[in-house]
């Protein structure tokens, strides 16, 4: 019967042998090189083709002129034109793209001082929208505006009035007072009744120093309102959509 043998994994193979008497023990078969595929290695060349033509495309020519005048090219960026401008060319010569200079540190803060800013112009735009919304929303016309002032007014017009009422009480308490100290013109004051106007003067002008106080909320409450009845003209027309185009 004839022999098998086993392929070799080095990419060599026995050839089997024809019928006849059985080898000795310890010959080997003989071995050839395996005949290659064609159609294999076809196969694998295209499949990585794509793949060597993006890397090969992908590779480009850097160039630049050092601080000396000289004039460099590379296959990566060049060191010695970091502080310059870099152009990567295709094959062809044409320009791809242009690499800016690599910036310095105050270079780098001054670029990130304006991003900083930039970030902060567009958070304040979205902060003053969200306003207007929230305006338009409270107010969707002037007469609930004017109805929101005059409750907002309301509290301090009538501390205001309650004060006056009671420093015209108090004007009215020291009458008989002071007509009594008349008695004692050239005279001393009894304690008693030293302490009594005393007492008025004191009430009166905490009233009158409390009186300012609530003229000067009035006056900050139809500032704020009078500012608000602007914008809202502004935004009312156009409702949500006119907010959406108004500077803030």
């Amino acid at each position: 019967m004839p022999v098998k043998c086993k392929p070799v994994v080095d990419g060599l193979h026995c050839k089997p042998r024809s019928a006849g008497p059985a080898p000795q023990v310890g010959r080997a078969c003989r071995a050839g090189p395996v005949a290659p595929r064609p159609a294999a290695w076809l196969g694998t060349l295209l499949a990585i083709a794509p793949l060597t033509w993006a890397m090969a495309a992908d590779v480009g020519i850097y160039s630049c002129t050092d601080a000396h005048g000289r004039k460099l090219t590379s296959d990566r960026p060049i060191a010695e034109c970091i502080a310059r401008e870099q152009r990567v060319l295709n094959a062809d010569g044409s320009v791809r793209r242009v690499l800016p200079p690599t910036p310095t540190a105050d270079e780098r803060a001054e670029i990130e001082s304006r991003e900083q800013a930039a970030l902060a112009e567009r958070a304040a735009a979205k902060d003053a929208l969200r306003r207007d919304r929230n305006l338009l929303a409270r107010f969707p016309n002037e007469a609930s505006h004017r109805k929101a002032r005059e409750a907002a007014l309301e509290a301090s017009r009538k501390a205001v009035l309650a004060s006056q009422g009671r420093i015209a009480q108090l004007a009215n308490e020291r009458k008989p007072l002071m007509a009594e100290s008349e008695f004692f013109s050239g005279k001393p004051w009894p304690a008693k009744l030293k302490q009594q106007i005393e007492a008025n003067d004191v009430s009166v002008d905490a009233l009158r120093s409390l009186i300012n106080n609530q003229q000067a909320e009035i006056g900050r409450i139809d500032e704020r309102y009078d500012a608000e009845l602007e914008r809202l003209r502004r935004l009312w027309p156009g409702s949500l959509m006119n907010a959406a185009n108004q500077p803030p």
